[in-house]
């Protein structure tokens, strides 16, 4: 990169949060004007209808930029940082967010413009310099996308990308010697990538495969389950990672789980896959699932035809099934019988790849409580992957689903580094001359009186009242003054909602 190209990439931090902010505004109507083109783009290299384009990559997209466009100022907002010790007398504390400098970004194909325009979105409104490597199986979309971002206004050098192989993936982890990287794919890859970073010390987000379940208790509307779980199971050609692979049914609503599904299941459209090995793979594990004791509910179990394969529902399936795992990436699902809350749980933690998971109750109460112990990052009750697309809901994988948090606040945050700057004032401060050994005793007597068992701190810390600070506000989430809200204030948090 040139020097000056070099200036202008580096200009672009220096732009304040509001001039960011503009370019996700330009950007997303120049995705919305172009939003035939990519319906057909997205067609043509991975296979998907007209109206999963529309509602799983344009409109989640636009969305999140629109969110953006709202929210941003204030997440990235320099913000007072409270709760000082009274010992810091004079000190005045800031947490700024700064560029974590270059971001590389290795996309993914399955929702080749909601994925990496969402990152795209995050990582430079942090202000960061960006680097992309296209998916092979998406290059004109994912490419036709990055022009848009340099249409919608960049200086040079701020966001660059390479040529969509596989090879090109290892180059770009190597040759541009990024300060973060970015990665959505299999946990085998995530693997190998995170190891290749480690030895450098590079930071990542990992965004890996999840292997999600699907709980349908004994008072679950059957009818709304079994559609719900179906749509999830099939958008995509099943080539959702947040998509259930399996569907834990409470026995006492069994029987009328399956005759809601078998319509479901009988009428369901070939799909083509983005690949013949993942058609088969699917196939195969379905077959062996019926070998096992499992059946088809459509009564066919047609094999795959190179990259096409018609949606399976393999019912009355052995929880020991290798299908019941969950590690294939296409359109089939093991429906296993179960006979408690407790039974489905013990099978969902075989599978250590947790990203989403659904629970059909008609109890608030229920959903609530199951959802924490499910090791997810996101908990659907009564529907499934759609809520997922919420563009403030933040995904933290963890364990071998990956690692990092990607979207909604969280994730902006995760494109940026906090810095704390403090400013002590010229007189009223902490001395630093040592102390007499009269002055030493005094500093004893004032530690206990602070932090003792028996002293200020703690009585107050009993009484349930806080250390008043000057900030008035709750440690580190205290805006500057006349700069708005905190993210962790009640305001923000209800307008996170709507």
């Amino acid at each position: 990169m040139s020097g000056s190209v070099d200036r202008d990439a580096q200009a672009w931090a220096g732009r304040s949060v509001r001039a960011r902010i503009e370019w996700v505004r330009r950007f997303r109507g120049l995705v919305e004007a172009n939003s035939e083109a990519f319906i057909e783009l997205i067609g043509d290299e991975v296979h998907k209808p007209e109206h999963e384009a529309i509602t799983g990559d344009l409109m989640p997209l636009l969305a999140a930029c629109r969110w953006h466009e709202r929210y941003a100022g204030r997440i990235l907002r320099t913000r007072r940082l409270g709760g000082r010790a009274l010992w810091q007398i004079g000190q005045r504390h800031r947490v700024m967010r700064v560029a974590l400098g270059k971001v590389a970004i290795i996309a993914t194909w399955n929702y080749p413009v909601q994925l990496l325009g969402v990152q795209l979105v995050q990582a430079l409104l942090g202000g960061n310099r960006v680097v992309v490597k296209p998916s092979e199986h998406a290059p004109r979309t994912q490419e036709l996308l990055l022009e848009l971002g340099l249409r919608a206004g960049l200086p040079d050098g701020t966001l660059e990308w390479t040529e969509a192989t596989r090879e090109a993936g290892a180059r770009l982890i190597a040759e541009h010697d990024p300060d973060h990287v970015v990665f959505t794919g299999s946990t085998r890859i995530g693997r190998s990538i995170g190891a290749a970073l480690a030895e450098r010390l590079i930071p990542s987000t990992l965004e890996l495969s999840g292997c999600d379940s699907a709980f349908v208790l004994d008072d679950a509307d059957v009818e709304l389950a079994a559609r719900s779980i179906w749509n999830g199971v099939t958008m995509n050609g099943g080539q959702t990672c947040m998509a259930p692979r399996r569907a834990l049914v409470d026995r006492r609503v069994y029987p009328a789980f399956l005759r809601a599904l078998a319509p479901l299941a009988s009428g369901a459209r070939e799909r083509r896959l983005i690949s013949a090995d993942g058609a088969q793979r699917a196939y195969a594990l379905a077959v062996e699932a019926v070998e096992q004791g499992g059946r088809s509910i459509s009564g066919v179990c047609e094999p795959a035809l190179e990259s096409v394969l018609r949606p399976l529902a393999i019912v009355d399936c052995p929880e020991g099934a290798g299908l019941v795992g969950g590690d294939h990436f296409g359109p089939v699902l093991a429906v296993v019988p179960v006979e408690s809350v407790e039974h489905a749980l013990a099978i969902h933690r075989r599978c250590a790849q947790h990203l989403t998971a659904s629970v059909y109750t008609r109890s608030r109460r229920r959903g609530g409580a199951l959802a924490p112990t499910l090791g997810a990052s996101i908990v659907m009750v009564n529907d499934c992957v759609i809520p997922s697309a919420h563009p403030g809901a933040g995904l933290a994988g963890h364990g071998a689903s990956g690692w990092g948090v990607s979207r909604g606040a969280e994730g902006l945050l995760a494109m940026t580094r906090p810095l704390v700057v403090s400013r002590t004032a010229s007189r009223l401060r902490v001395p630093t001359d040592p102390p007499d050994e009269r002055g030493v005793r005094m500093l004893h007597r004032a530690m206990r009186w602070l932090y003792g068992a028996g002293g200020l701190g703690s009585v107050r810390a009993q009484s349930g009242r806080a250390i008043p600070s000057k900030t008035g506000g709750i440690p580190g989430g205290t805006p500057d003054r006349g700069t708005g809200i905190g993210t962790s204030s009640p305001r923000y948090a209800e307008e996170s909602r709507q």
